[in-house]
Protein backbone atom coordinates (compact mmCIF):
# COMPACT_ATOMS: atom_id res chain seq x y z
CA UNK A 1 0.00 0.00 0.00
CA UNK A 2 1.20 3.24 -0.62
CA UNK A 3 1.33 6.37 1.49
CA UNK A 4 3.15 9.21 -0.41
CA UNK A 5 2.10 10.88 -3.47
CA UNK A 6 4.41 13.55 -5.81
CA UNK A 7 4.71 16.84 -4.46
CA UNK A 8 3.13 19.67 -7.03
CA UNK A 9 6.60 20.26 -8.37
CA UNK A 10 6.52 16.21 -8.78
CA UNK A 11 3.34 17.05 -11.05
CA UNK A 12 4.47 19.91 -12.62
CA UNK A 13 7.90 17.28 -13.80
CA UNK A 14 5.58 15.27 -15.33
CA UNK A 15 2.96 17.86 -17.48
CA UNK A 16 5.68 20.55 -19.11
CA UNK A 17 6.74 17.49 -21.20
CA UNK A 18 3.48 16.31 -22.12
CA UNK A 19 2.35 19.85 -22.54
CA UNK A 20 5.04 20.69 -24.83
CA UNK A 21 4.59 17.14 -26.77
CA UNK A 22 1.50 17.69 -27.72
CA UNK A 23 1.99 21.24 -29.06
CA UNK A 24 4.98 19.70 -31.09
CA UNK A 25 2.39 16.89 -32.16
CA UNK A 26 -0.22 19.73 -33.14
CA UNK A 27 2.58 21.40 -34.62
CA UNK A 28 3.64 18.82 -37.40
CA UNK A 29 0.86 19.65 -40.10
CA UNK A 30 1.37 23.44 -39.39
CA UNK A 31 4.82 23.30 -40.18
CA UNK A 32 4.09 21.24 -43.22
CA UNK A 33 1.34 24.27 -44.24
CA UNK A 34 4.63 26.73 -43.40
CA UNK A 35 7.21 24.88 -45.61
CA UNK A 36 4.22 24.60 -48.57
CA UNK A 37 3.25 28.29 -48.24
CA UNK A 38 6.44 29.00 -50.78
CA UNK A 39 4.82 27.14 -53.70
CA UNK A 40 1.28 29.53 -53.75
CA UNK A 41 -2.10 29.44 -52.32
CA UNK A 42 -2.87 26.19 -54.18
CA UNK A 43 -0.16 24.32 -52.59
CA UNK A 44 -1.18 25.34 -49.32
CA UNK A 45 -4.95 24.68 -50.20
CA UNK A 46 -3.79 21.07 -51.02
CA UNK A 47 -1.99 20.86 -47.70
CA UNK A 48 -5.05 22.52 -46.19
CA UNK A 49 -7.56 19.47 -47.27
CA UNK A 50 -4.92 16.98 -47.09
CA UNK A 51 -4.31 17.85 -43.52
CA UNK A 52 -8.22 17.75 -42.15
CA UNK A 53 -7.81 14.03 -43.02
CA UNK A 54 -4.90 13.34 -41.59
CA UNK A 55 -5.16 15.13 -38.52
CA UNK A 56 -7.94 13.15 -37.85
CA UNK A 57 -6.29 9.72 -38.07
CA UNK A 58 -3.63 10.91 -36.14
CA UNK A 59 -5.91 12.21 -33.37
CA UNK A 60 -7.95 8.93 -32.82
CA UNK A 61 -4.13 7.64 -32.18
CA UNK A 62 -3.49 10.00 -29.71
CA UNK A 63 -7.00 9.42 -27.73
CA UNK A 64 -6.44 5.76 -27.69
CA UNK A 65 -3.20 6.46 -26.32
CA UNK A 66 -4.23 8.71 -23.22
CA UNK A 67 -6.71 6.04 -22.59
CA UNK A 68 -3.35 3.46 -22.56
CA UNK A 69 -1.79 5.94 -20.66
CA UNK A 70 -4.02 5.81 -17.60
CA UNK A 71 -4.01 1.50 -17.98
CA UNK A 72 -0.47 1.42 -17.77
CA UNK A 73 -0.23 3.60 -15.20
CA UNK A 74 -2.41 1.59 -12.99
CA UNK A 75 -0.09 -1.17 -14.50
CA UNK A 76 2.65 0.26 -12.74
CA UNK A 77 1.43 1.39 -9.67
CA UNK A 78 1.18 -2.47 -9.18
CA UNK A 79 4.81 -2.80 -9.48
CA UNK A 80 3.91 -6.24 -11.48
CA UNK A 81 5.65 -6.52 -14.28
CA UNK A 82 3.21 -9.05 -16.35
CA UNK A 83 0.16 -6.26 -16.78
CA UNK A 84 2.70 -3.53 -17.43
CA UNK A 85 4.16 -5.64 -20.55
CA UNK A 86 0.27 -6.37 -21.35
CA UNK A 87 -0.86 -2.78 -21.22
CA UNK A 88 1.71 -2.13 -23.69
CA UNK A 89 0.44 -4.80 -25.91
CA UNK A 90 -3.02 -4.71 -26.01
CA UNK A 91 -2.32 -0.72 -26.81
CA UNK A 92 0.12 -1.28 -29.65
CA UNK A 93 -2.53 -3.91 -31.51
CA UNK A 94 -5.45 -1.70 -31.22
CA UNK A 95 -3.33 1.83 -32.21
CA UNK A 96 -2.23 -0.71 -35.40
CA UNK A 97 -5.74 -1.80 -36.07
CA UNK A 98 -7.09 1.59 -35.58
CA UNK A 99 -4.94 2.82 -37.85
CA UNK A 100 -4.92 0.40 -40.74
CA UNK A 101 -9.30 0.72 -40.49
CA UNK A 102 -8.56 4.66 -40.44
CA UNK A 103 -6.45 4.59 -43.63
CA UNK A 104 -9.32 1.81 -45.31
CA UNK A 105 -11.53 4.32 -44.57
CA UNK A 106 -9.44 6.87 -45.97
CA UNK A 107 -8.62 5.17 -49.18
CA UNK A 108 -12.15 4.33 -49.74
CA UNK A 109 -13.85 8.11 -49.03
CA UNK A 110 -11.24 10.47 -48.54
CA UNK A 111 -10.93 10.72 -52.62
CA UNK A 112 -14.56 11.87 -52.75
CA UNK A 113 -14.24 14.70 -50.07
CA UNK A 114 -11.36 15.66 -51.57
CA UNK A 115 -12.74 16.22 -54.92
CA UNK A 116 -15.49 17.96 -53.32
CA UNK A 117 -13.68 20.09 -51.61
CA UNK A 118 -10.83 21.15 -53.85
CA UNK A 119 -11.69 23.96 -56.15
CA UNK A 120 -9.43 22.85 -59.09
CA UNK A 121 -7.56 19.26 -60.14
CA UNK A 122 -4.14 20.59 -59.63
CA UNK A 123 -4.90 20.71 -55.75
CA UNK A 124 -7.05 17.53 -55.55
CA UNK A 125 -4.16 15.55 -56.92
CA UNK A 126 -1.73 17.24 -54.52
CA UNK A 127 -3.93 16.58 -51.85
CA UNK A 128 -4.30 12.75 -52.99
CA UNK A 129 -0.60 12.69 -53.05
CA UNK A 130 -0.04 14.11 -49.83
CA UNK A 131 -2.60 11.74 -47.86
CA UNK A 132 -0.93 8.81 -49.69
CA UNK A 133 2.46 9.58 -48.67
CA UNK A 134 1.14 10.44 -44.67
CA UNK A 135 -0.18 6.99 -44.64
CA UNK A 136 3.93 6.33 -43.53
CA UNK A 137 3.31 8.62 -40.98
CA UNK A 138 -0.33 6.81 -39.14
CA UNK A 139 1.59 3.86 -39.14
CA UNK A 140 4.68 4.96 -37.56
CA UNK A 141 2.61 7.21 -34.87
CA UNK A 142 0.25 4.30 -34.03
CA UNK A 143 3.46 2.66 -32.78
CA UNK A 144 5.50 5.99 -31.23
CA UNK A 145 1.97 7.16 -29.56
CA UNK A 146 1.96 2.88 -27.72
CA UNK A 147 5.66 4.05 -26.83
CA UNK A 148 4.95 7.44 -25.79
CA UNK A 149 1.71 6.50 -23.73
CA UNK A 150 3.45 3.48 -22.04
CA UNK A 151 6.51 6.22 -21.02
CA UNK A 152 4.01 8.84 -19.59
CA UNK A 153 1.76 5.83 -17.86
CA UNK A 154 5.33 5.45 -16.19
CA UNK A 155 5.39 8.81 -15.25
CA UNK A 156 8.66 9.26 -17.60
CA UNK A 157 6.86 11.96 -19.87
CA UNK A 158 9.99 13.47 -21.16
CA UNK A 159 11.24 10.69 -23.16
CA UNK A 160 8.07 11.68 -25.72
CA UNK A 161 8.83 15.50 -25.64
CA UNK A 162 12.31 14.69 -26.55
CA UNK A 163 11.33 12.34 -29.23
CA UNK A 164 9.52 15.17 -31.14
CA UNK A 165 12.52 17.82 -30.53
CA UNK A 166 14.77 14.91 -32.41
CA UNK A 167 12.56 14.58 -34.96
CA UNK A 168 11.62 18.03 -35.95
CA UNK A 169 14.94 19.07 -37.65
CA UNK A 170 14.68 16.12 -39.60
CA UNK A 171 11.25 16.72 -40.31
CA UNK A 172 11.84 20.30 -41.35
CA UNK A 173 15.30 19.44 -43.28
CA UNK A 174 13.89 16.33 -45.31
CA UNK A 175 10.65 18.39 -46.52
CA UNK A 176 12.85 21.66 -47.15
CA UNK A 177 15.10 19.76 -49.78
CA UNK A 178 12.21 17.71 -51.15
CA UNK A 179 9.48 20.24 -52.05
CA UNK A 180 11.92 22.56 -53.67
CA UNK A 181 14.00 19.46 -55.51
CA UNK A 182 17.87 21.09 -53.46
CA UNK A 183 20.70 18.73 -53.37
CA UNK A 184 19.81 17.22 -56.38
CA UNK A 185 17.13 15.33 -55.00
CA UNK A 186 13.72 15.24 -56.76
CA UNK A 187 11.36 18.22 -56.44
CA UNK A 188 7.92 16.44 -54.98
CA UNK A 189 5.89 19.55 -54.25
CA UNK A 190 3.01 18.88 -51.81
CA UNK A 191 4.22 15.59 -51.38
CA UNK A 192 7.55 16.40 -50.17
CA UNK A 193 6.15 17.86 -46.71
CA UNK A 194 4.63 14.36 -46.77
CA UNK A 195 7.80 12.73 -46.85
CA UNK A 196 9.63 14.87 -44.58
CA UNK A 197 6.59 13.89 -41.93
CA UNK A 198 7.06 10.48 -42.49
CA UNK A 199 10.70 10.15 -42.14
CA UNK A 200 10.51 11.97 -38.83
CA UNK A 201 8.13 9.75 -37.94
CA UNK A 202 10.48 7.03 -38.20
CA UNK A 203 13.07 8.75 -36.60
CA UNK A 204 10.86 9.21 -33.56
CA UNK A 205 10.04 5.75 -33.40
CA UNK A 206 13.27 4.97 -33.30
CA UNK A 207 14.33 7.21 -31.01
CA UNK A 208 11.11 5.85 -28.31
CA UNK A 209 12.31 2.26 -29.25
CA UNK A 210 15.71 2.86 -28.00
CA UNK A 211 14.52 4.65 -24.44
CA UNK A 212 12.36 1.36 -24.28
CA UNK A 213 15.57 -0.84 -24.94
CA UNK A 214 17.24 2.06 -22.07
CA UNK A 215 14.69 1.96 -19.10
CA UNK A 216 12.45 -1.32 -19.97
CA UNK A 217 14.21 -3.76 -21.63
CA UNK A 218 11.60 -6.34 -20.37
CA UNK A 219 9.25 -4.97 -22.79
CA UNK A 220 10.70 -5.38 -25.23
CA UNK A 221 10.52 -9.22 -24.77
CA UNK A 222 7.86 -11.77 -27.13
CA UNK A 223 7.21 -8.70 -29.95
CA UNK A 224 7.22 -5.56 -27.29
CA UNK A 225 4.28 -7.62 -25.58
CA UNK A 226 1.99 -8.44 -28.40
CA UNK A 227 2.50 -12.49 -28.19
CA UNK A 228 0.36 -14.55 -26.06
CA UNK A 229 -2.24 -11.41 -25.80
CA UNK A 230 -5.77 -13.16 -25.42
CA UNK A 231 -9.18 -11.68 -26.31
CA UNK A 232 -10.39 -11.32 -22.84
CA UNK A 233 -6.96 -8.42 -22.24
CA UNK A 234 -7.73 -7.30 -26.14
CA UNK A 235 -11.78 -6.40 -25.22
CA UNK A 236 -10.98 -5.03 -21.44
CA UNK A 237 -7.91 -2.90 -23.05
CA UNK A 238 -10.50 -1.55 -25.37
CA UNK A 239 -13.62 -1.18 -23.59
CA UNK A 240 -11.08 1.23 -21.58
CA UNK A 241 -9.84 3.65 -24.49
CA UNK A 242 -12.32 3.27 -26.64
CA UNK A 243 -14.84 5.68 -25.14
CA UNK A 244 -11.90 7.90 -24.89
CA UNK A 245 -11.11 7.61 -28.96
CA UNK A 246 -15.63 8.27 -28.90
CA UNK A 247 -15.05 11.31 -26.97
CA UNK A 248 -12.40 12.18 -28.98
CA UNK A 249 -14.15 12.26 -32.37
CA UNK A 250 -17.48 13.57 -31.00
CA UNK A 251 -15.07 16.57 -29.63
CA UNK A 252 -13.55 17.08 -33.65
CA UNK A 253 -16.79 16.77 -34.74
CA UNK A 254 -19.28 18.84 -32.77
CA UNK A 255 -16.44 21.54 -33.25
CA UNK A 256 -16.72 21.20 -36.69
CA UNK A 257 -20.26 21.53 -36.66
CA UNK A 258 -19.77 24.89 -35.12
CA UNK A 259 -17.81 26.17 -37.33
CA UNK A 260 -19.50 25.33 -39.91
CA UNK A 261 -22.90 27.27 -38.27
CA UNK A 262 -20.65 29.83 -37.38
CA UNK A 263 -19.94 30.46 -41.08
CA UNK A 264 -23.11 32.05 -41.76
CA UNK A 265 -22.39 35.08 -39.38
CA UNK A 266 -20.97 38.07 -40.55
CA UNK A 267 -17.50 38.02 -41.80
CA UNK A 268 -16.04 40.04 -39.09
CA UNK A 269 -17.60 38.36 -36.82
CA UNK A 270 -16.26 34.81 -38.44
CA UNK A 271 -13.30 36.04 -38.36
CA UNK A 272 -12.97 36.77 -34.47
CA UNK A 273 -14.18 33.26 -34.18
CA UNK A 274 -11.34 31.68 -36.27
CA UNK A 275 -8.56 33.47 -35.59
CA UNK A 276 -9.09 32.99 -31.31
CA UNK A 277 -9.92 28.89 -32.00
CA UNK A 278 -6.01 28.57 -32.36
CA UNK A 279 -5.34 30.28 -29.27
CA UNK A 280 -7.66 28.80 -27.65
CA UNK A 281 -6.43 25.24 -27.91
CA UNK A 282 -3.01 26.01 -27.58
CA UNK A 283 -2.97 27.85 -24.48
CA UNK A 284 -5.51 24.91 -23.22
CA UNK A 285 -2.98 22.39 -23.48
CA UNK A 286 -1.40 23.75 -20.43
CA UNK A 287 -4.37 22.99 -18.00
CA UNK A 288 -5.43 19.98 -20.11
CA UNK A 289 -1.72 18.72 -19.48
CA UNK A 290 -2.05 19.65 -15.78
CA UNK A 291 -5.09 17.18 -15.54
CA UNK A 292 -3.28 14.50 -17.53
CA UNK A 293 -0.65 14.06 -15.30
CA UNK A 294 -3.01 14.12 -12.62
CA UNK A 295 -4.79 11.33 -14.08
CA UNK A 296 -1.69 9.17 -14.53
CA UNK A 297 -0.24 9.84 -10.62
CA UNK A 298 -4.31 8.95 -9.70
CA UNK A 299 -3.91 5.74 -11.74
CA UNK A 300 -0.57 4.94 -10.39
CA UNK A 301 -1.88 5.52 -6.29
CA UNK A 302 -5.19 3.62 -7.24
CA UNK A 303 -2.93 1.08 -8.83
CA UNK A 304 -0.35 0.94 -5.95
CA UNK A 305 -3.81 0.48 -3.25
CA UNK A 306 -3.08 4.08 -1.53
CA UNK A 307 -5.41 4.66 1.09
CA UNK A 308 -7.81 7.24 0.52
CA UNK A 309 -6.59 10.39 2.73
CA UNK A 310 -3.04 10.28 0.95
CA UNK A 311 -5.55 10.40 -2.56
CA UNK A 312 -7.59 13.15 -1.19
CA UNK A 313 -4.44 14.87 0.32
CA UNK A 314 -2.89 14.83 -3.87
CA UNK A 315 -6.09 15.55 -5.52
CA UNK A 316 -6.23 18.75 -3.41
CA UNK A 317 -2.62 19.79 -4.33
CA UNK A 318 -3.46 19.36 -7.68
CA UNK A 319 -6.49 21.34 -8.01
CA UNK A 320 -4.58 24.20 -6.34
CA UNK A 321 -1.93 23.82 -9.17
CA UNK A 322 -4.98 23.44 -11.99
CA UNK A 323 -6.22 26.89 -10.58
CA UNK A 324 -2.58 28.61 -10.75
CA UNK A 325 -2.24 27.07 -14.48
CA UNK A 326 -5.65 28.45 -15.23
CA UNK A 327 -4.84 31.93 -13.69
CA UNK A 328 -1.76 31.87 -16.60
CA UNK A 329 -3.87 31.16 -19.25
CA UNK A 330 -6.32 33.72 -18.48
CA UNK A 331 -3.21 36.52 -18.33
CA UNK A 332 -2.35 34.59 -22.03
CA UNK A 333 -5.94 35.70 -23.08
CA UNK A 334 -5.02 38.98 -21.42
CA UNK A 335 -2.40 39.73 -23.50
CA UNK A 336 -3.76 38.50 -26.92
CA UNK A 337 -6.86 40.20 -26.69
CA UNK A 338 -4.52 43.36 -25.70
CA UNK A 339 -2.00 42.90 -28.42
CA UNK A 340 -4.83 42.11 -31.22
CA UNK A 341 -4.61 45.32 -32.62
CA UNK A 342 -0.87 44.81 -33.58
CA UNK A 343 -1.36 40.92 -34.36
CA UNK A 344 -3.54 41.37 -36.97
CA UNK A 345 -3.43 44.95 -37.69
CA UNK A 346 -4.58 44.52 -41.63
CA UNK A 347 -7.96 43.65 -39.64
CA UNK A 348 -11.23 46.10 -39.79
CA UNK A 349 -12.03 47.51 -36.90
CA UNK A 350 -15.06 45.43 -36.39
CA UNK A 351 -13.20 42.17 -36.02
CA UNK A 352 -10.96 43.59 -33.27
CA UNK A 353 -13.66 45.03 -31.42
CA UNK A 354 -15.39 41.49 -31.60
CA UNK A 355 -12.02 40.08 -30.09
CA UNK A 356 -12.32 42.02 -27.18
CA UNK A 357 -15.57 41.79 -26.81
CA UNK A 358 -14.30 37.96 -25.70
CA UNK A 359 -12.42 38.79 -23.00
CA UNK A 360 -14.31 38.60 -19.97
CA UNK A 361 -15.44 34.68 -21.58
CA UNK A 362 -11.73 34.23 -21.81
CA UNK A 363 -10.55 35.67 -18.34
CA UNK A 364 -13.00 33.46 -16.94
CA UNK A 365 -12.96 29.61 -18.95
CA UNK A 366 -9.92 28.29 -18.13
CA UNK A 367 -11.08 27.84 -14.67
CA UNK A 368 -13.98 25.72 -14.92
CA UNK A 369 -12.47 24.07 -18.12
CA UNK A 370 -9.31 23.25 -15.87
CA UNK A 371 -11.34 22.01 -13.17
CA UNK A 372 -13.41 19.72 -15.43
CA UNK A 373 -10.79 18.39 -16.79
CA UNK A 374 -9.27 17.38 -13.69
CA UNK A 375 -12.35 15.96 -12.83
CA UNK A 376 -12.38 14.22 -15.95
CA UNK A 377 -8.69 12.67 -15.94
CA UNK A 378 -9.28 11.47 -12.18
CA UNK A 379 -12.80 9.78 -13.15
CA UNK A 380 -10.79 7.79 -16.09
CA UNK A 381 -8.10 6.40 -13.98
CA UNK A 382 -10.85 5.31 -11.35
CA UNK A 383 -12.45 3.25 -14.72
CA UNK A 384 -14.93 5.40 -15.51
CA UNK A 385 -14.31 6.66 -18.70
CA UNK A 386 -18.05 5.65 -20.28
CA UNK A 387 -19.25 8.11 -17.65
CA UNK A 388 -16.78 10.88 -18.91
CA UNK A 389 -17.87 10.49 -22.64
CA UNK A 390 -21.42 10.71 -21.84
CA UNK A 391 -20.86 14.01 -20.50
CA UNK A 392 -18.89 15.51 -22.94
CA UNK A 393 -21.42 13.38 -25.73
CA UNK A 394 -24.57 15.08 -24.51
CA UNK A 395 -23.16 18.69 -23.56
CA UNK A 396 -21.88 18.77 -27.14
CA UNK A 397 -24.94 17.55 -28.97
CA UNK A 398 -28.22 18.32 -26.62
CA UNK A 399 -26.22 21.54 -25.56
CA UNK A 400 -23.61 23.36 -27.81
CA UNK A 401 -24.54 22.79 -31.24
CA UNK A 402 -28.16 22.89 -30.83
CA UNK A 403 -27.63 26.48 -28.63
CA UNK A 404 -24.80 27.62 -31.52
CA UNK A 405 -27.69 27.48 -34.08
CA UNK A 406 -30.29 28.68 -32.52
CA UNK A 407 -28.13 31.79 -31.40
CA UNK A 408 -26.54 32.51 -35.01
CA UNK A 409 -29.79 32.18 -36.59
CA UNK A 410 -31.11 34.76 -33.95
CA UNK A 411 -28.14 36.51 -35.17
CA UNK A 412 -27.35 37.67 -31.48
CA UNK A 413 -24.17 39.48 -31.23
CA UNK A 414 -20.86 37.58 -31.24
CA UNK A 415 -20.29 37.87 -27.79
CA UNK A 416 -23.57 35.45 -26.71
CA UNK A 417 -22.19 32.79 -29.39
CA UNK A 418 -18.89 33.01 -28.34
CA UNK A 419 -20.04 32.52 -24.55
CA UNK A 420 -21.83 29.14 -25.14
CA UNK A 421 -17.94 27.91 -24.53
CA UNK A 422 -17.82 28.62 -21.08
CA UNK A 423 -21.67 27.86 -20.74
CA UNK A 424 -20.66 24.26 -21.71
CA UNK A 425 -18.28 24.06 -19.39
CA UNK A 426 -20.69 25.49 -16.75
CA UNK A 427 -23.37 22.61 -17.75
CA UNK A 428 -20.79 20.15 -17.33
CA UNK A 429 -19.25 21.15 -13.87
CA UNK A 430 -21.92 19.50 -11.84
CA UNK A 431 -21.86 16.20 -13.22
CA UNK A 432 -18.51 16.04 -12.92
CA UNK A 433 -17.74 16.97 -9.48
CA UNK A 434 -20.56 15.28 -7.82
CA UNK A 435 -19.60 11.87 -9.55
CA UNK A 436 -15.75 12.74 -8.47
CA UNK A 437 -16.60 13.89 -5.11
CA UNK A 438 -19.44 11.14 -4.24
CA UNK A 439 -19.10 7.89 -6.40
CA UNK A 440 -18.34 4.50 -5.82
CA UNK A 441 -14.73 4.89 -6.72
CA UNK A 442 -14.24 6.96 -3.47
CA UNK A 443 -15.63 3.95 -1.09
CA UNK A 444 -13.72 1.56 -2.07
CA UNK A 445 -10.73 3.28 -1.35
CA UNK A 446 -8.75 2.41 2.14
Amino acid sequence: MKDTAPSTAGILAMAWPMMLRTMMLHGTVVIDAWLVAGLGEEAVAAMGLAAAISGMLTGVLLAFSNGMQILVAQSWGTGREGPLRTALGCGLVINIAAAVLGLSLAAIFAGGVIDRGASSVWIATEARQYLAVFSIVVMAEAVAQSISAHLNGCGETRGPFYSYLVAMPVNVVFSVLLIHGWLGLPALGVAGAAVGSAVAALVRVGFLLAILRRTHPAMLKDRIGTRGLNWRELRAHLAFTLPVAVTFVSANFSTSVCALIYARMAVTDFAAMTLIAPWILVAGTVGIAWAQATGIVVAQLLGAGARRVVVDDFLRRAWRGVFVASAAVAAVFFVICAASGWLYADLQRETTRALWSFLPILLILPFPKGSNAICGNTLRAAGDSVYVMHIFIWSQWLFKVPATALLVWLDVPVFWVFSLLLMEEVVKFPSFHLRLLRGSWRTQLP
